[in-house]
């Protein structure tokens, strides 16, 4: 008997013991669960406080209408966004105010003027390299023997890009117009190939539209297709910019913001560059219309390698050089660092960047934030006596100064 209440003691203290676990583990089931819960809360909150930054870019609005009201633009279309956000987009004022009114839209066409010489010039220029039809180091008399002459033999693609060939800015469109009427692409060209050179290659930074004329000649030697179709075929095609072109047709007059009035006729639809237009409207220097948002999946091209949705346009390499200082603070196609860098503003980081337009179109793009800025204002309707520094350099500082 003895033996048996032993027994029962110890099974007893063993049942008890038993009993203490289970409700230990229990506890800790609880506790765990507990913790758990808080800490999906915790987590909960954090994921709130970390929602993507949406920077207040509202000030834009006052700087536009600012710049409409004191007449230095007649409207303008405001686009900023990273990478493939659209953070504004906006339009304001007329895309005609004479000889009658028209509102201005989100998706009106404008001329962008100089604008044509990164977007599609010197974009057309590297996909060409990428491909291995053509190298920046090589001599343009490679491809337009007539050109090596006159101090420019030495001359490289590379110098065109630049605006450090030597090349002249500008010459007269109507001396050319007189002589042979318009359009006459052919002996516009044949007059850039015997200027003389004003300095020898890559010594001296001159802004040269008659630069971007040749390197549109190049592309058209190299491919067999004029930059119009060259640049359709190769960047806005896959990019699936649908309202950008050369010389944009008929329909789409009413949707293109209107240039100067010029001997009493509306340019709408027409390049304002005198150079563009003895090309025929088709020339590296200007010509391209194109709207905001095509602008901006340029943008995105640019700020992701080259690459947007799929489509591939150029090589990292490519980019690199398309967007990077090569020379006199310039890269090959866009400004980094020249005396026309101050459209980045002031809060724009030290590698942002851009290239503007005569008729009041510009683009900054900072690859650190990822964010770009598309202004494209019609300053030069109706009598080219508007200006747009004002309203690039309040605007890229507003948004760029939200991502320091």
């Amino acid at each position: 008997m003895k033996g048996q209440n032993r027994l029962s003691v110890i099974e007893y203290v063993s049942v008890c013991c038993f009993q203490e676990k289970e409700t230990d583990m229990k506890s800790i089931r609880t506790n765990i669960i507990f913790l758990a819960l808080l800490l999906l809360t915790i987590t909960g909150c954090q994921l709130i406080e970390k929602r993507p930054y949406k920077p207040d870019l509202s000030g834009i609005d006052c700087v536009v209408e600012e710049e409409i009201e004191k007449g230095n633009i007649p409207g303008a279309v405001v686009l900023a966004g990273q990478k493939n956000k659209v953070l504004y987009w906006k339009a304001f004022g007329h895309e005609v105010k004479k000889p009658f009114e028209e509102q201005m839209t989100k998706d009106t066409i404008f001329d962008l003027a100089s604008l044509t010489k990164p977007v599609a010039t010197a974009t057309s220029i590297l996909i060409l390299a990428d491909r291995g039809k053509i190298d920046p180091c090589d001599y343009v008399g490679k491809f337009l023997p007539a050109f090596a002459c006159n101090g420019k033999e030495e001359v490289r693609i590379r110098h065109l890009l630049t605006h450090t060939s030597g090349l002249p800015a500008y010459t007269s469109a109507d001396q050319l117009k007189n002589a042979f009427g318009t359009p006459c692409p052919d002996k516009v060209i044949e007059k850039i190939c015997n200027m003389k050179a004003l300095s020898k290659p890559g010594e001296q930074f001159r802004y040269s539209c008659l630069g971007y004329i040749t390197l549109a000649r190049i592309v058209e030697k190299v491919s067999g297709h004029n930059i119009d179709d060259f640049s359709r075929e190769n960047i806005f095609a896959p990019l699936r910019m649908k309202r950008t072109s050369y010389n944009p047709p008929a329909f789409r007059e009413k949707d293109i913001a209107a240039t100067q009035i010029v001997d009493g006729q509306l340019l709408r639809g027409t390049v304002h560059d005198p150079l563009a237009q003895l090309m025929g409207g088709i020339s590296g220097n200007a010509g391209l219309f194109t709207t905001a948002y095509d602008l901006s999946i340029y943008c995105q091209m640019l700020l992701n390698s080259g690459m947007w949705k799929g489509a591939k346009v150029l090589s990292p390499e490519a980019i690199n050089r398309l967007t990077t200082i090569q020379s006199h603070g310039r890269a090959y196609g866009f400004d980094v660092n020249s005396s026309y860098s101050w459209v980045k503003g002031s809060y724009a980081s030290e590698n942002a960047f851009c290239h503007t337009g005569y008729t009041g179109t510009s683009i900054v793009c900072d690859p650190a934030s990822k964010v770009y800025v598309i202004i494209l204002t019609n300053r030069a309707h109706p009598h080219d006596k508007g200006t747009s520094k004002q309203i690039r350099t309040k605007i890229a500082d507003i948004v760029f100064q939200s991502y320091r």
